[in-house]
This record gives structure tokens, C-alpha cells and sequence, in this order.
């Protein structure tokens, strides 16, 4: 099985570029923005399930996304999508907002962009969500890095933070999305050192000696074949086919060097790493 952990969904009508279009410095040639539920289910024929999210970046990034859009994608297109609520912290009614995301739209997590919403991980507003993912069993998928989007605190997005968390809410499953990059090491660290905290590797593989590295130091901080890192894709930001092939051709610019290889048994144990049986204490019904 093949599981694409993070792909992000909208409407056309639910992107409005900011007045300073910075997509393009994501990464070379800009991204299409262009992510509806059949976009995605066209895109995603090479993966068996993906867990999609609308993120609520609309300061941030133009994004104004829904729960409603994601939870009707799951209902189209139920054996391939599972679906995750978002949260914007700002908001006064961002708690009412999940709870209706989970018990009415049936979403299976949730994600957060602390970097985006210019909410961090310890502000006081996510103590209740916290609280709430930790009671009914809800996977907390966090943007852990930087981003291309200028009005935004960088430090929001650093994995250390991630650490006085986990150990509050130690039943917390919390997934560090995108390696937590460019402090690749700290999320490494972070994910050794807490049992209910893991990572996964999405939207790095255009950045291949950065993607090349945080391999290696995983396998150095032995935590690359204890089930802690997944694959996903960050769509439309990566697509599946070079997600897949720039992880299995990741030892292509060392190879003839006595530079350390990262294992096939890293690769693959990656690409095949399952979710759902590690992100929920009690496997979801899919």
C-alpha cells in the first residue's frame, strides 16, 4: 500500500493569489495552483489512499479553505480519500468549527499551520485543541518549517517547539509535516526522543541534497525503519511520480563517493509506511 499523508484540497474559487504572488519562489517554476477533488483523484492514481486537508491560510497564502470541500471530496471519492479537519486558532469560533468538523463532516485528524496562521505551538488558544485531538483520538498533522509567504514568524515554525507538547499530551499522535525543514535535525530529534510524535517527508524532494541529508540523518538517529517517517506529497506542490522517484533515486548525485548511501530498506520503508496503523491509537473504520 501507498499512502499520500498530505495533500492539500480547494476550490478554484477558494484561491485568491496574495497582491505579491510568491508561489513561484516554493519552488523553481512556480506551483499550479489548481487542487479540487477530481484535480487530486486524477493526479493521485498512483497511491491506493491520501489524507486531504483545506487549509484556512487566507492571510497567509490566499488559501481560504473549508471542511465542507474536504468532507465532500471523502464522500465522492470514499476508497481513496480520508479527510482531516483544519483549524485556524484566530478564529472565535475555530473550536465549534473542528467539532462539527468531527462529529458532523465525520473528518479523521487534523491540521494546523502555526507558521501560517502566526499562532504557535505553545499560544494558549491550542491548549483546547490539543486537548480535544488527545480525547477523541485525532492525529494532529502540523506544517513544521518555513514557508515562501513573507508575513508569517519564522520561528512558528521550528520542530523543537513541537517537543514541551508532546509531552503534555503524551497520547497526542503529532505528525511533523515536510521533515520540519530546513531544521530537518531538530524534527529528527524531536520524533527519537517522543514516542507520539512522527514525521514525514513531503514537498522536499525538489530539494534534492536537502532530501539527501535529512536520509541519512535519520538513519544516523536510527529512527528510519522504527515506523516514524511517512511519505506524502504536498499536493499540488509535488506530484506523486517525482515524490516516488526522487526518493528511490535519492543516492543518484553520491553514488561513486564514499558519501554514505541511504538504505533500500529506508526508501522503500518509507514509500510503503502506513498511517493508519500508527497515527490513531484505535485504527480508523476506512
Amino acid at each position: 500500500m501507498i499512502v499520500d499523508c498530505h495533500v492539500n484540497i480547494f476550490e478554484r474559487d477558494q484561491f485568491t493569489p496574495p497582491a505579491v504572488d510568491l508561489t513561484g519562489t516554493a519552488r523553481p517554476g512556480g506551483v499550479p495552483m489548481l487542487a479540487d477533488a477530481d484535480t487530486i483523484y486524477e493526479a493521485l492514481q498512483g497511491v491506493d489512499k491520501a489524507i486531504l486537508f483545506s487549509p484556512r491560510y487566507k492571510d497567509s497564502v490566499g488559501i481560504d479553505g473549508n471542511d465542507e470541500v474536504t468532507a465532500a471530496a471523502v464522500a465522492k471519492y470514499p476508497d481513496k480519500f480520508v479527510g482531516f479537519a483544519c483549524v485556524d486558532p484566530r478564529r472565535p469560533d475555530y473550536m465549534e468549527l473542528l467539532e462539527h468538523a468531527v462529529g458532523t463532516l465525520k473528518l479523521q485528524g487534523v491540521k494546523f499551520g502555526p507558521i501560517y496562521n502566526g499562532v504557535s505551538l505553545d499560544d494558549p488558544r491550542m491548549d483546547p485543541v490539543y486537548a480535544y485531538c488527545q480525547k477523541n483520538d485525532l492525529p494532529l498533522t502540523m506544517h513544521m518549517g518555513t514557508t515562501f509567504a513573507r508575513d508569517t514568524p519564522l520561528d512558528a515554525g521550528r520542530p523543537i517547539h513541537v517537543d514541551a507538547v508532546a509531552q503534555r499530551y503524551p497520547d497526542l499522535k503529532m505528525i511533523m509535516a515536510h521533515m520540519g525543514h530546513p531544521w530537518i535535525d531538530e524534527c529528527i530529534v524531536v520524533a527519537r526522543k517522543r514516542p507520539n510524535v512522527y514525521a514525514e517527508v513531503s514537498a522536499i524532494c525538489y530539494r534534492p541534497w536537502q532530501f539527501y541529508q535529512a536520509m541519512i540523518s535519520a538513519q544516523e538517529y536510527l529512527i528510519a525503519d522504527r515506523n516514524k517517517i511517512f511519505w506524502g506529497t504536498d499536493f499540488p506542490f509535488a506530484q506523486v511520480d517525482e515524490s516516488l522517484a526522487d526518493l528511490r533515486n535519492i543516492n543518484r548525485f553520491v553514488e561513486g563517493t564514499p558519501l554514505p548511501k541511504v538504505s533500500n530498506e529506508t526508501i522503500e520503508g518509507i514509500i510503503h509506511s502506513n498511517p493508519f496503523d500508527h497515527w490513531w491509537h484505535t485504527p480508523p473504520r476506512l
